[in-house]
Formats: structure tokens, C-alpha cells, sequence
């Protein structure tokens, strides 16, 4: 049996770290640990299943639309834009349209485009050239027809046949959007998002580590 690994997330430069009582004060640096329970194999959401490395990577990167944060249990009344500004169904429930936030930067300072998405869903697809080395969830988009581009700044999802279901897709944990410019070997290792953390290293067995991006928020 494999023993428990010490395997750690720490987040540096915490915005505000507040003790709760009468001397509470505010710390605008610090460095928050807490245990995994597992090493994962990569830091590529989209190729693994291990809850380890969606904990660690959430918050590097950004959905299209994710579960309000603030609602205790998810449905699809939770679902809030996050990348996109907003969504819009044809209305026979097969063509979904979403407008995308204008001004975001991947971490690397390249600008995040409708691209960014239509090559993220084309790879989950398996239609892109380059390939996940694994792609635990392919058949969740076994129903999407095609991904196509309005400009810049707004994406469209072809369905097959109606679908309900499909926003809840996109807004969970597994549905980060890549950037386009950045390879799969590398993001497996050194993963690039728009997300509010940013990536800083992974010692398999040891440690991941993520800092906090001062000031980071989307743009309207």
C-alpha cells in the first residue's frame, strides 16, 4: 500500500488574511498550506481525473461560465458568466452563443481571444492537431457538432440536438479554457490561465505551488 504522500498546495500572497475576534487584523502577505491527498500525475486539468490537481488548479484559470460561488448547491440557476459576459440559446436549444469579456491576458501577457476557446473545445473534441495525452472527458462533448468564431470576442457552440445539460458542463471544475498558444507538454508542467492565482512550481511527492496575482479581475 502506498503510504499518504506529503503533498502540499501553498498560496502565496494572500490578499487579506483576517482572524476572526475583537484584535483581528488585516495581513496583506501570507502563505496558506493545507494537505492533498494525492500526487498527481500533471497539472493539466484537462488530462487528469484526480481531484488533486482540479484543487490546485482552479484558481488559475477561468471557465466561460462557472456555479455562482456563493449558492450553496449547484443547478443551472447558479450558473454565472465568468469568461463570457453573458449566453443566448437559438431557439430550437441547438446553437449556443457567448459574448467574451474584452482586455483579459493569459499570465504570460498574450491577450485571450475566441480562439483560446475554440481550440480548447476542438482538442477536448479530439479534433485539434495536437493531442491530450489522455482525455478523460471526451464524451461529454460526444453531442457538440463544431465550435465556431464571431471576431475576437464571441464563440459558438453547434449541437447535434438539444441538449439542457450542456451549460452545467461548462461551468464545472473540469471546463477551464486554454490558451491556444501554449503547448499541452507545457501546460502539463507549467500551466498558463487567466485565472486570479498564478502557477509557480510542482515537485511530484512534494509540493504545488500557486501565487496570488495582486489586483487581478476580470475585465467587464
Amino acid at each position: 500500500m502506498r503510504p499518504q504522500l506529503r503533498a502540499a498546495v501553498t498560496i502565496g500572497l494572500m490578499v487579506a488574511v483576517t482572524a476572526a475576534g475583537p484584535t483581528s487584523a488585516q495581513k496583506p502577505k501570507g502563505i496558506v498550506r493545507f494537505p492533498i491527498l494525492d500526487s498527481p500525475a500533471s497539472m493539466s486539468v484537462h488530462e487528469e481525473s484526480a481531484v488533486a490537481t482540479e484543487h490546485a488548479m482552479m484558481g488559475i484559470f477561468n471557465n466561460l461560465v462557472i456555479f455562482d460561488q456563493h449558492v450553496p448547491q449547484n443547478s443551472e440557476q447558479s450558473i454565472v458568466p465568468d469568461l463570457a459576459t453573458g449566453w443566448s440559446w437559438s431557439e430550437d436549444g441547438t446553437v449556443l452563443t457567448l459574448p467574451l469579456r474584452q482586455g483579459v491576458e493569459w499570465h504570460d501577457g498574450k491577450p485571450f481571444t475566441a480562439a483560446d476557446v475554440k481550440c480548447t473545445w476542438d482538442t477536448l473534441a479530439g479534433k485539434s492537431g495536437e493531442k491530450l495525452r489522455v482525455n478523460p472527458r471526451k464524451s461529454w462533448y460526444n453531442n457538440l457538432s463544431e465550435v465556431t468564431t464571431n471576431g475576437d470576442y464571441e464563440v459558438v457552440f453547434h449541437l447535434k440536438r438539444r441538449q439542457p445539460s450542456f451549460m452545467a458542463l461548462l461551468a464545472s471544475g473540469w471546463s477551464p479554457v486554454y490558451p491556444c498558444h501554449v503547448s499541452l507538454r507545457d501546460m502539463r508542467r507549467h500551466p498558463i490561465g487567466t485565472g486570479p492565482f498564478k502557477f509557480v512550481e510542482f515537485k511530484p511527492n512534494e509540493v504545488i505551488r500557486v501565487g496570488r496575482i495582486a489586483d487581478r479581475r476580470l475585465a467587464g
